[in-house]
């Protein structure tokens, strides 16, 4: 199964998960649980919060209302070959500071019990980092104030905010996370809207998790016509905001290899200068850091494209590796991994990112893409 990043929330219901820097998420209304935006800027709408995705395990198809693993027999995929020759380091541009959204469901538990024996580790160990902020809602008549409201928030702070689109058609080949847009037509026109908000900052894009990985859920056609809608995305966010830096889904180390993956996200426009600044992998998995940064130098080789592209790795949830078991929906034993950050020291590995937010269920310790804070505790402690 693919346990796919995205059981975000499927529903377009906002539960924004954190940004993995300072915190954010949300849907298309602004609403503090999950998402919302930034502090000072009351003219703006505060961005409702979506829930993060779940992992993307292994080639089956399914998520959570916060991208989350699917639930159909998984497999694990073959593993990544290792990367070849390592490139020197390459200069990361952007601001070392993360954005943490002010409004997301984490910080507003914390702030509702203040007196919970619970509340100083999971502060201290997980709502004090910013996270992604997620978009999961088709909602057109307010997706560009909604963004606006995150990426104004990070401006202001001088911080780099994390905004996650979620609303491709016929996203999580109908699991947890289904929903999005109700055809191609009308994503194309979401994202045109997604783009106006961007502003003209620094802001890192987490373009559609599992649009790519899971692609194979879709004939032969409806995967060129999303491959051809993705490519138009990343050209279309990039031009409103040349500062914005678009990453494409490359799954994670457990499912495909190198060479597939990169074979399809070439056709999505990952190897474009013009559209992509590289790749992401293990949204909403467990699969460990220095596996992911193996796989996803091993995919950029088989890529191509410009030197200048690198990768991110969600962090959230590897501390303690993937379950041996193959387990995706809210595993015991996991743990919150390495701090989110802009600065890995490592060549073509950009950042280390909270994607999706400890805490937010699978759909097994709570529901799907909501705040649980047993099992934040259990991450964090």
């Amino acid at each position: 199964m693919v346990v796919a990043a995205s059981v975000v929330v499927a529903v377009g219901a906002a539960t924004g998960m954190l940004s993995a820097f300072d915190d954010g998420g949300g849907t298309d209304e602004a609403r503090p649980p999950e998402v919302t935006r930034s502090p000072g800027l009351p003219s703006l709408p505060v961005v409702p919060p979506s829930p993060s995705p779940s992992p993307s395990l292994s080639p089956s198809v399914t998520r959570s209302a916060s991208p989350s693993p699917s639930p159909a027999g998984e497999k694990a995929s073959p593993r990544p070959t290792p990367a070849r020759t390592e490139k020197q380091p390459r200069t990361v541009a952007a601001s070392t500071r993360l954005y943490r959204h002010p409004r997301s469901q984490i910080l507003d538990w914390v702030r509702a019990h203040p007196d919970d024996p619970r509340r100083p580790v999971i502060e201290s160990r997980i709502a004090d980092h910013p996270a992604a902020v997620w978009f999961a809602d088709f909602t057109p008549g307010t997706i560009t104030s909604r963004v606006r409201a995150v990426t104004s928030g990070g401006a202001a702070q001088g911080r780099v905010p994390v905004v996650v689109p979620y609303a491709i058609p016929d996203r999580d080949c109908g699991g947890h996370s289904q929903g999005g847009a109700p055809d191609l037509d009308a994503y194309d026109d979401w994202i045109d809207r997604f783009a106006a908000g961007l502003g003209s900052g620094e802001v890192v894009v987490i373009l559609e998790p599992d649009s790519v990985a899971q692609a194979e859920c879709l004939s032969s056609g409806e995967r060129a016509d999303r491959f051809a809608s993705l490519a138009r995305a990343g050209r279309v966010l990039k031009d409103a905001n040349p500062r914005a830096r678009v990453y494409y889904d490359a799954g994670h180390s457990g499912w495909h290899a190198p060479a597939k993956q990169a074979g399809w996200l070439k056709q999505a426009g990952a190897a474009s200068a013009r559209s992509s600044d590289g790749v992401f992998s293990n949204v909403s998995n467990f699969h460990t850091t220095a596996d992911e940064v193996a796989y996803d130098r091993a995919v950029l080789d088989a890529l191509g494209g410009p030197p200048g592209l690198g990768a991110v790795i969600d962090t959230s949830r590897n501390g303690n590796g993937a379950p041996p078991d193959g387990e995706w929906c809210d595993p015991a034993g996991r743990k919150v991994g390495r701090t989110p950050t802009l600065s890995t020291g490592l060549g073509r590995i950009d950042a280390y990112l909270w994607v999706k937010l400890p805490g937010e269920s699978d759909g097994c310790k709570g529901s799907p893409g909501t705040f649980t804070p047993s099992y934040a505790y259990d991450l964090a402690r």
